[in-house]
Protein backbone atom coordinates (compact mmCIF):
# COMPACT_ATOMS: atom_id res chain seq x y z
CA UNK A 1 0.00 0.00 0.00
CA UNK A 2 1.21 3.49 -0.78
CA UNK A 3 -0.05 6.75 0.68
CA UNK A 4 -0.96 9.75 -1.43
CA UNK A 5 2.23 11.80 -1.65
CA UNK A 6 0.55 15.00 -2.85
CA UNK A 7 1.63 14.39 -6.44
CA UNK A 8 1.01 10.68 -7.05
CA UNK A 9 -2.33 9.72 -5.45
CA UNK A 10 -1.69 5.97 -5.32
CA UNK A 11 -4.67 3.88 -4.25
CA UNK A 12 -6.18 4.14 -0.77
CA UNK A 13 -7.79 0.69 -0.91
CA UNK A 14 -5.78 -1.66 -3.11
CA UNK A 15 -2.16 -2.80 -2.70
CA UNK A 16 0.41 -3.36 -5.41
CA UNK A 17 0.89 -7.10 -5.95
CA UNK A 18 4.09 -8.77 -7.16
CA UNK A 19 4.05 -12.40 -8.31
CA UNK A 20 7.66 -13.59 -8.53
CA UNK A 21 8.57 -16.12 -11.24
CA UNK A 22 4.94 -16.43 -12.28
CA UNK A 23 5.38 -17.46 -15.93
CA UNK A 24 8.01 -19.23 -18.04
CA UNK A 25 7.39 -17.63 -21.46
CA UNK A 26 5.94 -14.54 -23.06
CA UNK A 27 3.48 -16.68 -25.02
CA UNK A 28 2.20 -18.37 -21.87
CA UNK A 29 1.84 -15.03 -20.06
CA UNK A 30 -0.07 -13.46 -22.94
CA UNK A 31 -2.42 -16.40 -23.46
CA UNK A 32 -3.14 -16.57 -19.71
CA UNK A 33 -3.94 -12.90 -19.24
CA UNK A 34 -6.07 -12.80 -22.38
CA UNK A 35 -7.98 -15.86 -21.17
CA UNK A 36 -8.71 -13.96 -17.95
CA UNK A 37 -9.97 -10.81 -19.68
CA UNK A 38 -6.85 -8.62 -19.44
CA UNK A 39 -6.53 -7.14 -22.94
CA UNK A 40 -4.91 -4.37 -24.94
CA UNK A 41 -1.55 -6.11 -24.67
CA UNK A 42 1.63 -4.30 -25.62
CA UNK A 43 5.37 -4.95 -25.23
CA UNK A 44 7.83 -2.18 -24.34
CA UNK A 45 9.69 -0.81 -21.34
CA UNK A 46 8.47 1.17 -18.32
CA UNK A 47 8.72 4.97 -18.56
CA UNK A 48 11.59 6.61 -16.69
CA UNK A 49 9.29 9.20 -15.11
CA UNK A 50 6.55 8.88 -12.50
CA UNK A 51 3.17 8.12 -14.01
CA UNK A 52 -0.06 6.40 -13.11
CA UNK A 53 -3.39 5.47 -14.64
CA UNK A 54 -6.60 6.83 -13.13
CA UNK A 55 -9.02 4.93 -15.36
CA UNK A 56 -7.62 1.41 -15.22
CA UNK A 57 -5.65 -1.15 -13.29
CA UNK A 58 -2.62 -2.58 -15.11
CA UNK A 59 -0.66 -5.83 -15.21
CA UNK A 60 3.01 -5.87 -16.21
CA UNK A 61 4.82 -9.12 -16.91
CA UNK A 62 8.60 -8.99 -17.34
CA UNK A 63 9.26 -10.79 -20.62
CA UNK A 64 13.03 -10.21 -20.67
CA UNK A 65 15.81 -8.68 -18.64
CA UNK A 66 15.79 -7.07 -15.22
CA UNK A 67 14.87 -3.68 -13.80
CA UNK A 68 14.34 -1.58 -10.70
CA UNK A 69 10.89 -0.03 -10.69
CA UNK A 70 9.97 2.65 -8.18
CA UNK A 71 6.34 2.21 -7.16
CA UNK A 72 4.31 4.71 -5.15
CA UNK A 73 5.95 8.00 -6.13
CA UNK A 74 9.20 9.67 -5.13
CA UNK A 75 9.11 8.26 -1.58
CA UNK A 76 7.74 4.88 -2.65
CA UNK A 77 9.44 1.49 -2.80
CA UNK A 78 11.95 0.29 -5.40
CA UNK A 79 11.28 -3.28 -6.51
CA UNK A 80 13.74 -5.44 -8.44
CA UNK A 81 12.01 -7.45 -11.16
CA UNK A 82 13.26 -10.13 -13.54
CA UNK A 83 11.95 -12.24 -16.40
CA UNK A 84 8.84 -14.12 -15.27
CA UNK A 85 7.81 -11.63 -12.57
CA UNK A 86 4.40 -9.96 -12.69
CA UNK A 87 3.22 -6.69 -11.12
CA UNK A 88 -0.51 -6.06 -10.70
CA UNK A 89 -0.82 -2.29 -10.33
CA UNK A 90 -4.01 -0.73 -8.93
CA UNK A 91 -5.36 2.40 -10.57
CA UNK A 92 -3.57 5.44 -9.16
CA UNK A 93 -0.34 3.71 -8.11
CA UNK A 94 2.70 5.50 -9.52
CA UNK A 95 5.45 3.62 -11.29
CA UNK A 96 8.79 4.63 -12.81
CA UNK A 97 11.77 2.67 -14.12
CA UNK A 98 14.92 3.76 -12.27
CA UNK A 99 17.35 1.23 -13.74
CA UNK A 100 17.26 -1.63 -16.24
CA UNK A 101 19.26 -4.12 -18.24
CA UNK A 102 19.62 -3.44 -21.96
CA UNK A 103 17.18 -6.25 -22.80
CA UNK A 104 14.44 -5.26 -20.31
CA UNK A 105 10.88 -5.47 -21.66
CA UNK A 106 7.46 -5.92 -20.15
CA UNK A 107 4.11 -6.93 -21.56
CA UNK A 108 1.27 -4.83 -20.22
CA UNK A 109 -2.50 -5.19 -20.30
CA UNK A 110 -5.69 -3.87 -18.69
CA UNK A 111 -8.71 -5.74 -17.28
CA UNK A 112 -12.22 -5.99 -18.67
CA UNK A 113 -11.68 -3.62 -21.61
CA UNK A 114 -10.69 -0.76 -19.29
CA UNK A 115 -8.90 1.97 -21.21
CA UNK A 116 -5.94 3.54 -19.51
CA UNK A 117 -5.10 7.22 -19.35
CA UNK A 118 -1.70 8.73 -18.59
CA UNK A 119 -1.26 10.93 -15.54
CA UNK A 120 2.07 12.33 -14.34
CA UNK A 121 1.22 14.05 -11.08
CA UNK A 122 0.37 17.52 -12.38
CA UNK A 123 -1.81 19.61 -10.06
CA UNK A 124 -4.40 20.30 -12.76
CA UNK A 125 -5.06 16.58 -13.39
CA UNK A 126 -5.43 15.69 -9.72
CA UNK A 127 -9.10 16.47 -8.87
CA UNK A 128 -10.49 14.47 -11.80
CA UNK A 129 -7.92 11.69 -11.34
CA UNK A 130 -8.84 11.20 -7.68
CA UNK A 131 -12.50 10.80 -8.61
CA UNK A 132 -11.74 8.39 -11.46
CA UNK A 133 -9.47 6.20 -9.29
CA UNK A 134 -12.28 5.69 -6.76
CA UNK A 135 -14.61 4.60 -9.56
CA UNK A 136 -12.43 2.01 -11.30
CA UNK A 137 -14.15 -1.34 -10.69
CA UNK A 138 -12.32 -4.41 -9.47
CA UNK A 139 -11.30 -6.74 -12.28
CA UNK A 140 -13.46 -9.80 -12.88
CA UNK A 141 -10.37 -12.04 -12.80
CA UNK A 142 -6.90 -12.26 -11.34
CA UNK A 143 -4.72 -11.85 -14.47
CA UNK A 144 -2.85 -15.12 -13.85
CA UNK A 145 -5.24 -17.36 -11.92
CA UNK A 146 -8.72 -16.19 -12.81
CA UNK A 147 -11.69 -15.92 -10.46
CA UNK A 148 -10.06 -17.85 -7.61
CA UNK A 149 -6.73 -16.08 -7.83
CA UNK A 150 -4.91 -14.61 -4.84
CA UNK A 151 -5.48 -11.04 -6.05
CA UNK A 152 -8.93 -11.23 -4.46
CA UNK A 153 -7.41 -12.03 -1.06
CA UNK A 154 -5.95 -8.49 -1.15
CA UNK A 155 -8.26 -6.57 -3.49
CA UNK A 156 -11.74 -6.37 -1.94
Amino acid sequence: MFKDDGSIPNNPNLPLLIYEGAFPSTEQFESTILEHGWTGTWVDGVYDYHHYHSTSHEVLGVVSGTAEILFGGENGTAVSVKQGDVAVIPAGVGHKCIGKSSDFQVMGAYPDDQEMDMCTGKKEERPQALNRIQNVPLPENDPLLGKGGPMFDYWK
